[in-house]
């Protein structure tokens, strides 16, 4: 059974950065959404079954993709959109640390809300973004 886990945990692995390599700017993001609520969904499990230790490795990795979502806004040209988003992530990252420190999953299903939202609106973008971006004439 250890074979077949380390063989899924390398298929996974490969297709995870296959898909990195071949994302558009706009589909990184989304993977970065979908990978912080995936493990927000874990950890919140971790501490219903009292897996402490995996549960604080799992929140500290999402305040890791949460500050490389903040990372990703263009504060000089996004204008209060951006600043919102900013300050909501930091949010975001104070209530992962609470959750984290109290093992409190309220707020992990608080945070997976917001997420949520953001990812919804993040993908009906998605159409709009692409098609302007392949009238973007290179250099």
């Amino acid at each position: 059974m250890s074979g077949r886990n380390s063989g899924l945990a390398t298929y996974n692995s490969v297709s995870v950065h296959g898909g990195v390599a071949s994302a558009d700017p706009h589909r990184l993001v989304q993977m970065l959404l979908d990978a912080a609520t995936e493990r927000m969904l874990t950890a919140r499990g971790c501490i219903e079954r009292g897996e402490i230790v995996r549960k604080a490795k799992l929140l500290h990795s999402c305040v890791i993709l949460v500050a490389e979502l903040r990372g990703t806004l263009n504060m000089a040209e996004g204008g209060s959109l951006a600043q919102n988003l900013s300050a909501l992530y930091e949010y975001i990252t104070r209530q992962l640390l609470l959750a984290n420190l109290n093992n409190d999953t309220a707020r992990i299903t608080e945070v997976l809300g917001l997420l949520g939202n953001i990812r919804s609106a993040w993908v009906e973008i998605g159409p709009q973004v692409r098609q302007s971006s392949q009238h973007v004439q290179p250099l």
